[in-house]
């Protein structure tokens, strides 16, 4: 992104004239009745906004490229895939203990999609700052952060260099929910949120424990809304209507909001990416990582095997040889339910995407311009905007009025050699448990079923160990992050009757 330019009449007039000659000029139809303060805002939004890239953009959503007439899709070939569920165990430990050295040399990093708000439940605040209602009163963040200290801790015990052993977290947000998350991170109190959950965060640390220097909080970018014509779309007289670009808006992000100069200092080499909803993330994870590393390759991705043939889920799989990933609705009934020939118990697709990748930190380093070549893709919304030739505001719109274009971020996959790709199944018990709805009756994806799968795991970690649950609990047993990352440290537990509800 270019420097930003000072606000001067000599600039306005250049960058209106960028826009006259991109066909959007009309989004300085209001300028000259604006105050000069209004007219500084708007110029910063402006500048920030390349007219030409969002013509492109408009382009290649009208007219993506056509599918081959010869589509060919397969799983991913063995040799780029392991499953945690039948991995051997001497195979699990040789990637454990490799993710951990390179954690303990301070060279993995962890990336946080943090930019939703818990609009769908109920709440204004960011997701990740919802409390799913454990005894605790713990946040998604809070969890997550944790689990960061937990896994530090680890590393350093087994490190040369202890003071090496650190894995910072940089969180990306989108417009309205990063003044919120840097508050909610500094135990400031938000109004988006209940007196007792304010008065929880209050009670814990900043930064939840780790230091500041640590955690960095950036931005996505966001793209301008579009009318069904393809203008730009104003939201006042003096603002531009945007929206946020997608999770694929990650790439240009990262080099935008100068993260990637950041972990080039630190001498960052492993890279891992997660959204903050699935409360069971397992956060630089060490035998992701050093499976990931071992394999040399540039991107991997953590899959569940899915429930069956008609769960509405998106599939890692190989498609005209390349690593890809197909939504549901792209996969005919017929592929749906095909079996493996070697495990026909088993569906023959069935690597369900969750959105949970890991990186070389050398791929997205070199990435450069290619983060302007990710596919937009269309959404059509209802769009409140100001209307330019009746010249009032429309907030009540009832029907799609306009387009926002989003970027994915697993449409990278498809430029890597299957050879640059590598896909880890894991176990949806232990590790995906997706906040997406608001409970109601039989809901799924819901705070209750997020809070009773961290609960059911704690449960099973210590009866594992021989240890009883008697703490009047259905649900099971709440274990801090802190006590263990991934079921280990537990000994102490052993044969012991537990009556508490959180250890």
């Amino acid at each position: 992104m270019a420097p930003p330019q000072e606000f001067s009449a000599a600039n306005v007039a250049a960058l209106k004239a960028s826009f006259e000659s991109a066909g959007q000029s009309h989004i300085f139809t209001f300028y000259d009745s604006l105050t000069d303060s209004e007219k500084e805002t708007f110029f910063k939004q402006v500048q920030k906004i390349d007219p030409v890239r969002i013509n492109s953009l408009w382009e290649a959503a009208q007219n993506p490229p056509k599918e081959s007439e010869h589509t060919v899709v397969e799983p991913l070939p063995e040799l780029a895939t392991a499953s945690i569920l039948d991995s051997k165990r001497e195979d699990l430990d040789r990637w454990y203990d490799l993710g951990l050295e390179l954690i303990g040399k301070g060279e993995v990093a962890v990336i946080l999609l943090a930019g939703g708000q818990g609009t769908r439940l109920g709440s204004k605040a960011p997701k990740g700052a919802y409390n799913i209602g454990l005894a605790s009163n713990k946040s998604l963040f809070q969890i997550q952060a944790e689990r960061i200290l937990k896994i530090q801790q680890l590393a350093a015990e087994k490190a040369k260099d202890k003071s090496k052993a650190v894995v910072p977290w940089y969180v990306m947000t989108s417009g309205p929910t990063r003044p919120m998350t840097e508050r909610f991170f500094k135990k400031e109190p938000l109004a988006e949120l209940s007196d007792e959950d304010n008065q929880a965060r209050a009670e814990g640390k900043p930064y939840f424990g780790l230091e500041e220097e640590n955690v960095k909080i950036f931005e996505q970018g966001v793209l301008p809304c579009y009318d069904l014509n393809g203008k730009i779309m104003l939201a006042e007289k003096g603002v531009v209507a945007v929206a946020p670009d997608g999770n694929g808006g990650i790439y240009k992000a990262l080099q935008d909001e100068g993260v990637l100069d950041d972990m080039r200092k630190r001498g960052i080499k492993h890279v891992h990416a997660y959204c903050v909803d699935n409360c069971l993330a397992k956060v630089a994870d060490p035998i992701f990582i050093g499976f990931s590393a071992e394999k040399k390759v540039k991107i991997a991705t953590k899959v569940v095997r899915k429930r069956d043939a008609t769960e509405s889920v998106g599939l890692i799989l190989s498609k005209n040889g390349r690593p890809d990933v197909v939504e549901y609705s792209e996969i005919d009934s017929a592929t749906a339910e095909a079996k493996d020939p070697k495990h026909p118990e088993l569906l023959k697709f069935r690597a369900a995407n969750i959105v949970n990748h890991y990186y070389s930190f050398e791929y997205l380093d070199g990435m450069g311009d290619k983060v302007n070549a990710l596919p937009p893709h269309i959404a059509k919304k209802k769009i409140p905007f100001f209307d330019v030739e009746k010249q009032v505001a429309v907030d009540n719109v009832t029907k799609p009025n306009g387009i926002k274009l989003e970027q994915f971020v697993f449409d990278v996959f498809k430029w890597l050699e299957l050879s640059e790709f590598a896909c880890f199944e894991v176990e949806r018990q232990e590790e995906f448990s997706p906040l997406k709805n608001a409970d109601a009756p039989g809901a799924q994806d819901c705070p209750t079923t997020s809070r009773k799968h961290i609960k059911a795991q704690g449960k099973r970690w210590v009866e594992k160990l021989g240890a009883t649950v008697n703490n009047g609990d259905a649900e099971g047993l709440e274990v801090s992050p802190l006590t263990s990352y991934g079921g280990e440290g537990l000994e102490s537990f052993k044969g012991k009757e537990i009556t508490t509800q959180t250890i």
